[in-house]
């Protein structure tokens, strides 16, 4: 708990056996209430693995719904066991839980309804490992999205995000696709909806266990970051009406 609100860590997995142990240790449980991991039907042991190390929620997708099919399902459970603050932590080491601390109290104070941990305020994408394709690439969207969303982010592309209850009540995630797209609709949707968004320096690592999308699937995503933020200015031009972005409440 903090200061009465329900602390609760959802871990998107899939192939993660070999890490995930070493992330679950380094959750600080003594903030956290409840872990919750969604196996999106890997091919290893992750969810066995998950249940021998005492996580309490272990939801198993019997075929793979896709990346942004597995956060739908543990969002939905973390409103369901009555988060107040939900933070997705990829079970992959490729960012550290020892900001937890940070991302909860940033939002327990009601300072930010969101937190981002962001790979590129200081050095923490290039000094972590991140390929230099994908830095590139990172900057040229970001810069691209802050232009038509009209917002201002050092980065829309980490996995690490943390939400307090009121913004996934709010927004409709389950409008959105089940690919890797689905993490920039989500933010669309919350710039859209008027929540501010704070950000953490996070450093991160780039390791042969760390999952990473391929280039021909970075492209692809790519190309989906391009059509979000057009329909998101479209949108808010009132030229156009998109599902997504209807309110929940």
């Amino acid at each position: 708990m903090y200061k009465e609100k329900k602390v609760v860590v959802v871990l998107p997995a899939y192939n993660a056996a070999k890490t995930l142990e070493k992330t679950y240790r380094e959750i600080p449980f003594d903030l956290v209430d409840e872990v919750i991991l969604c196996d999106d039907h890997s091919r290893d042991n992750t969810a066995e693995l998950a249940k021998q190390l005492g996580i309490k929620h272990v939801l198993v997708h019997e075929t793979n719904t896709g990346y942004g099919g597995n956060q739908k399902t543990l969002y939905n459970k973390a409103l369901d066991l009555g988060g107040d603050i939900v933070i997705m932590l990829h079970p992959d080491y490729q960012y550290t839980p020892k900001l937890i601390p940070a991302m909860v109290n940033i939002i327990g104070e009601d300072l930010y309804p969101v937190v981002l941990g962001s790979r590129i305020l200081g050095m923490g994408a290039r000094k972590g490992g991140m390929p230099i394709y994908k830095y590139i690439a990172n900057r040229f969207l970001t810069f691209t999205q802050n232009t038509l969303v009209h917002y201002k982010l050092s980065e829309y592309h980490t996995g690490y995000r943390a939400f307090n209850r009121e913004v996934l009540e709010t927004i409709n995630f389950n409008q959105n696709s089940d690919d890797f797209v689905f993490d920039n609709e989500m933010l669309s949707q919350i710039i859209f909806a008027g929540f501010d968004i704070g950000e953490v320096t996070c450093p991160t690592k780039y390791f042969e266990e760390a999952s990473s999308i391929n280039f021909s699937r970075s492209m692809k995503y790519g190309l989906g970051v391009l059509r979000v933020s057009i329909g998101h200015f479209l949108q808010r031009m009132g030229l156009i009406k998109l599902p997504r972005y209807q309110k929940m409440r």
